[in-house]
């Protein structure tokens, strides 16, 4: 595994980054679909020192770390700005067309309570078995389906 930086270390230690990557292969093989996590220290600033809003970042990262390119658009991203105490769940065009913003909200508001609970890995790992267990209704796993993203937890 990666070494990470040392902020993401006081976030979740090394065992709970192989635990969330655990996760996703494990919510992935009921899945055609995708899912990533991604950390960030915190979110970025625009002119004149504003944050850029959660959900934006998200938004840009998705594209940005290529998860519009799945085969069927049924990619999910879960963005955490550590520092910053915020998070986002964005889903691609294929999967928010069936689940809509309702799943989302309801992931994120969960996430928040553990967090706020002081559980990161928790919070992390529940939202990602939610998450797959939907993607599984919508998008069985089906013969001859290959894994599109990494299972790993990006940063930057």
């Amino acid at each position: 595994m990666a070494k990470h930086p040392k902020w993401t270390r006081r976030f979740l230690g090394m065992t709970d980054f192989d635990a969330v990557s655990d996760a996703i292969k494990a919510a992935e093989s009921h899945t055609s679909a995708e899912i990533r996590v991604h950390l960030e220290r915190r979110l970025p600033r625009r002119f004149f020192g504003a944050r850029v809003d959660a959900l934006a970042r998200a938004r840009g990262l998705f594209t940005k770390l290529g998860m519009h390119r799945t085969a069927e658009r049924h990619g999910v991203l879960i963005y955490l700005a550590v520092d910053d105490r915020t998070l986002a769940v964005v889903g691609d065009v294929g999967i928010h067309g069936r689940v809509g913003d309702r799943l989302w909200h309801r992931v994120r508001d969960a996430m928040l309570e553990k967090l706020r609970a002081g559980a990161p890995r928790e919070a992390i790992i529940g939202a990602i078995e939610g998450i797959g267990h939907e993607l599984a209704r919508h998008y069985p796993r089906r013969p001859g389906d290959t894994n599109e993203l990494g299972d790993e937890v990006s940063v930057s």
